[in-house]
C-alpha cells in the first residue's frame, strides 16, 4: 500500500541518492536544493515522500502551476495542479509502485473540488513514461521546451480521472 508524506531533512541522504541514479537522471529527475527546499512550506507545493508498506520508494511534488514562483509552466490557467514524479531505486521500479504513487497523487489532486485537471510533462524521448501517464488517463497536449528539456505535456481532466 503507497502512503505519502512530507518530505523531511531527514530525507535528504535519500534523496540524494535517488538524484544520482542513472534512470532518475536520464528522465530529467532530480535537481532539487533538498536542504532549502524541503523546510519551505509552501501553500502552493507539496515535497512528499511516497512509502510502500513505511518503505521510502519514492517522490513526488505537487504544485499549483499557477501559483508557483520559478513560472516553470509559464502562465497557464488557475485550478491546475502539475505532479513531478519518480521512484528512487532501481528495486522499486516494474512493481507497479509507480501506478499506486500516481493514483494516490491523482486522488490527492481531485481531492479539492476546484482542482479541474493535472498537467505533466515527461520528456519527449521517454516513451516508457508517456505510455505510462496515458494509461492513466492523461491526454498529450503538446511537446513544449522547459528550459534545456523538450518535453511532451499531458493534460488530465477530472472528468477523465480513473
Amino acid at each position: 500500500m503507497i502512503t505519502l508524506r512530507a518530505a523531511t531533512l531527514d530525507d535528504v541522504a535519500l534523496l540524494r541518492s535517488w538524484d544520482d541514479d542513472p534512470d532518475v537522471v536520464a528522465s530529467g529527475g532530480g535537481g532539487y536544493e533538498w536542504e532549502t527546499e524541503i523546510p519551505v512550506r509552501s501553500p502552493w507545493s507539496e515535497l512528499l515522500i511516497a512509502q510502500w508498506n513505511d518503505e521510502p520508494v519514492g517522490f513526488m511534488q505537487i504544485a499549483d502551476p499557477a501559483l508557483e514562483e520559478s513560472h516553470y509552466w509559464g502562465d497557464c490557467e488557475q485550478h491546475l495542479r502539475s505532479i513531478d514524479i519518480w521512484i528512487g531505486g532501481a528495486e522499486h521500479r516494474g512493481r507497479g509502485i509507480g501506478t499506486a504513487m500516481m493514483r494516490a497523487a491523482i486522488d490527492r489532486c481531485f481531492s479539492s473540488p476546484d482542482v479541474t485537471a493535472i498537467i505533466i510533462d515527461p520528456l519527449v524521448r521517454n516513451e516508457r513514461a508517456r505510455r505510462f501517464y496515458e494509461r492513466l488517463g492523461f491526454e498529450f497536449v503538446e511537446v513544449r521546451r522547459f528550459d534545456n528539456d523538450e518535453c511532451a505535456v499531458y493534460r488530465l481532466e477530472r472528468s477523465n480521472r480513473p
